[in-house]
């Protein structure tokens, strides 16, 4: 199994960013999708998930209204726009398959892919 996560990178707070996470040697489209991010000296802590029919989402409260998370089943691959960024999402984004639905407990996902930067000036 392979998470390729993307997209990552340096902005200015207020600005905008998609990170991209394409899947290869699982059947993508049975499986629900994490974000989670990872910034330096802290744990890594869940951003955003969406159920495997791209029908069902949640957030972390600090990302609510300002990121989005999406799938194309198709081209397996999971997306997070991430609007109005603040320097506090500066952190190291993972993506992540879970076998079960509307998990934010890292240690529920079983595949990880190996992080995209984001770093977000003041």
């Amino acid at each position: 199994v392979q998470l390729q996560a993307s997209g990552g990178g340096l902005v200015q707070a207020g600005d905008s960013l998609r990170l991209s996470c394409a899947a290869s040697g699982l059947t993508f489209g049975t499986y629900n999708m994490g974000w989670f991010r990872q910034a330096p000296g802290r744990e890594r802590e869940f951003v955003a998930a969406i159920s495997w029919s791209g029908s069902g989402t949640f957030y972390a409260d600090s990302v609510k209204g300002r990121f989005t998370v999406s799938r194309d089943n198709a081209k397996k691959t999971v997306y997070l726009q991430m609007k109005s960024l603040k320097p506090e999402d500066t952190a190291v984004y993972y993506c992540a398959s879970s076998a079960r639905w509307y998990r934010q407990d890292p240690y529920d996902y079983e595949n990880w892919g190996q992080g995209t930067q984001v770093t977000v000036s003041s």
